[in-house]
């Protein structure tokens, strides 16, 4: 039988949203995009992920772990996260971002 971890975050995107406006909001998202970016490349890949995965609290999740985060979120199918796919990835994973927006 075949166990899966589950990573659980407290969804604070739509109390940020709400303090922050859709534009500032977006604006931070961008730099959680840039806090965890390589640099070199300009995307999100799994060495500059595992890198910088202390930044979000997360230096405890296996090398599997981040592997799924960036599947998770990876469009294109190239193994990295661009912008884009990152913001898209974090406003999927918000369910109360999504449900907020429909009031």
């Amino acid at each position: 039988m075949e166990t899966q971890n589950v990573v659980m975050f407290q969804d604070f995107f739509p109390s940020m949203k709400e303090k922050l406006g859709a534009e500032g909001f977006i604006r931070e998202l961008c730099n959680g995009f840039r806090l965890l970016v390589d640099g070199d490349k300009n995307v999100i890949t799994f060495e500059s992920l595992k890198r910088n995965s202390s930044i979000l609290g997360l230096e405890d999740l296996r090398d599997d772990e981040l592997i799924c985060m960036l599947r998770e979120g990876d469009l294109d199918g190239d193994g990295a996260l661009t912008q884009m796919e990152f913001c898209v990835l974090m406003l999927r994973l918000s369910p109360g971002l999504i449900s907020g927006s429909k009031k």
